[in-house]
């Protein structure tokens, strides 16, 4: 009876031990698919932020296909009117080209048969009919046409695009002696004015028409 009793305590521990058995071989299958899984859903994220990282790159990269404009067709623009300006006047003198831009400008009449040109020395009289005439501060040039109807243009340059412009006659009328402060008041009130570039060809054609007295 005894042995009876042992023989079915043994088999009732034997069996106990294989259901432990079993449970450890699955709880050991769940961790390791667990860990494959948590392995797979990081390869996934992984490969997910490679492809996202590819696509911003695409994103940011600029297509060679596409077209630049702006700057560039600005800038090719500016040097293709840079070459025409120094092809049209490249055997012109930079004096020649200011004189004729600021007759254009300022002129009376634009298109004169002659546009003569005359330097005048610092100290020279405003009016050499008048002994009260003030003198001229800087060296001046004086532009005008064959006419007197054409006018005439006084000034100095500053060497920055802008001129003084004096207000002198090219002939001096009335009764004289004026006196100093009359001249004095004309040196004093010059009009500063900047320089427009002008059309090339009508600058040429102005320059062949010059004549320095």
């Amino acid at each position: 009876m005894k042995n009876q009793t042992k023989k079915i305590y043994g088999s009732i521990v034997l069996t106990l031990f294989i259901f432990l058995l079993a449970g450890c071989a699955n709880s050991m299958e769940e961790e390791s698919e667990a860990e494959n899984s948590e392995k797979d859903v990081t390869t996934v994220s992984e490969t997910d932020n490679k492809e996202d990282h590819k696509n911003n790159d695409l994103e940011k990269t600029p297509s060679s296909n596409t077209p630049n404009k702006g700057k560039t067709g600005e800038s090719k623009d500016a040097s293709s009117e840079d070459n025409a300006e120094k092809d049209t006047l490249s055997n012109y003198s930079t004096e020649e080209i200011e004189y004729a831009r600021i007759w254009l400008q300022l002129g009376a009449i634009k298109d004169v048969e002659e546009l003569n040109i005359r330097h005048i020395s610092a100290g020279t009289p405003l009016n050499p009919d008048d002994e009260t005439s003030a003198s001229y501060p800087e060296d001046v040039i004086q532009l005008s046409g064959s006419r007197l109807v054409a006018g005439s243009v006084t000034y100095s340059s500053n060497g920055d695009g802008t001129i003084n412009v004096y207000n002198i006659p090219l002939r001096w009328d009335g009764s004289y002696p004026t006196g100093e402060d009359f001249y004095k008041n004309l040196i004093e009130n010059t009009e500063l004015v900047r320089v427009d570039r002008g059309e090339d060809t009508k600058i040429s054609a102005l320059i062949n028409k010059m004549n320095t007295l």
